[in-house]
């Protein structure tokens, strides 16, 4: 499908004589603050010397919900209200929920296979709920709660996994592509997009999800090289999750995630993935240069996926469960519903009525999976060759002696 720009609706700033243009920033510096809520000043875009095991992060909320002070990123939360906040708590919420029953049936057989966000739900409201109407959106197959966020209907994100179409929303709509399966692919969309969308002259920005699994692909490296040369308007969003399947991301890269953009000129930070609020704040920090003309930048979300990579995998193969268990300590509902309850910003009567929306959500997506028809299982012969081939015939044919040994001898 052909997605149209979404062209200028305000005129975009130069990047000529900006402090910020690419080449011409090495090293900033940014307030942040560590799990123990003790600050201290880190670079986010140059490298030093220095090991450690503790991640250098930008956190606002502890996983005990303490609110923690952030002299660069604070100003971004600063005018958030409580009713925000309980929005981004329900965003959070609903989203997991519609992931729960999603991997439900599947394991039903109404879904062919799924692709669970379980932990990552921070990351991706945070970063959703950062993004404005007008800006472009190209995900992975992971990214339900960025679509929650975009307004697409859940039910749509479904028939992909059933089988019945090739993505059920139109990307124009909602100025969100269709999930990519390909991994990593979708970044070289999202930077020849945003380089598309400064030469229309527009202030919109894109974003580009990936998994730290991707970030080994080399669409990736040549989706930095080309955003970094052409200054392209895009945000690229790693979710990292800690395994990309059943590789560690130690496997992956030798140094921090983050760090990868240094080496083409731009900005990267790393965020607690597992805080919404500085899910949020970053990615509004990075979308706000993008609109500036400043190019770039990599925000590194240091989350945990804590179900399987698909419903087709076992994670129990190659981790174990004291690091599942250390993960959930850190869970995003549950650390925003702590910060909620201590600021009294929410009482037991919201909790109430947002379980009971919880409850609706999942009655419509059962209900709607299963109204969708059975996928033809036959489709995926059919387009291989316009003109069809024999190897094709043959393999169609040993499929059709496949299915129809299932039949029992009435013939149902």
């Amino acid at each position: 499908m052909t997605v149209e720009s979404s062209a200028a609706r305000k005129p975009r700033r130069s990047a000529a004589g900006k402090a910020g243009t690419t080449g011409s920033k090495t090293g900033t510096t940014a307030g942040t603050t560590g799990a123990t809520g003790t600050k201290r000043t880190t670079r986010t875009t140059r490298s030093t010397a220095k090991k450690s095991t503790d991640p250098e992060l930008v956190q606002l909320l502890t996983p005990e919900g303490k609110r923690v002070q952030n002299a660069e990123y604070d100003a971004y939360v600063a005018g958030i209200t409580p009713d925000e906040l309980r929005g981004l708590y329900r965003d959070m919420v609903l989203t997991r929920r519609f992931d729960a029953e999603a991997t439900a049936l599947q394991r039903q057989g109404e879904l062919g296979l799924w692709a669970s966000l379980l932990g990552q739900e921070a990351a991706q409201i945070g970063s959703g709920r950062a993004t404005r109407e007008d800006d472009y959106v190209f995900p992975t197959y992971r990214e339900h709660g960025v679509a929650w966020c975009r307004g697409v209907d859940p039910t749509n994100l479904l028939g992909m996994f059933r089988g019945v179409n090739n993505g059920g929303w139109d990307p124009n709509s909602n100025n969100f592509h269709l999930y990519t399966i390909v991994i990593g692919s979708q970044t070289l969309h999202a930077t020849g997009y945003a380089m598309g969308v400064a030469k229309d002259g527009a202030d919109s920005a894109v974003v580009a999800y990936f998994g730290d699994g991707a970030s080994s692909q080399g669409d990736v490296a040549e989706s930095f090289t080309f955003a970094a040369v052409y200054n392209a308007p895009v945000v690229f969003f790693c979710q990292n999750n800690q395994w990309a399947i059943s590789e560690p991301t130690e496997r992956q890269t030798r140094v921090p995630l983050y760090q990868r953009a240094q080496g083409y000129g731009f900005p990267g930070v790393r965020v607690d993935g597992n805080d919404v609020l500085a899910c949020l704040a970053v990615t509004k920090w990075a979308l706000e240069r993008a609109r500036n003309g400043e190019g770039p930048t990599l925000v590194e979300a240091f989350t945990y996926r804590m179900g399987a990579h698909t419903t087709s995998d076992d994670p129990t193969r190659y981790r174990g469960d004291e690091e599942r268990l250390a993960w959930e300590a850190k869970d995003p509902i549950l650390r925003l519903r702590r910060y909620l309850e201590a600021s009294h910003h929410a009482d037991e009567g919201f909790f109430a009525e947002l379980e009971a929306e919880s409850e609706t959500l999942g009655k419509r997506v059962r209900e709607a999976v299963r109204a969708m028809p059975d996928p033809d299982h036959f489709a995926i012969f059919e387009n291989v060759y316009a003109d069809g081939h024999a190897l094709v015939d043959e393999e169609r044919a040993q499929f059709a002696a496949y299915q129809a040994s299932f039949a029992d001898e009435g013939g149902h």
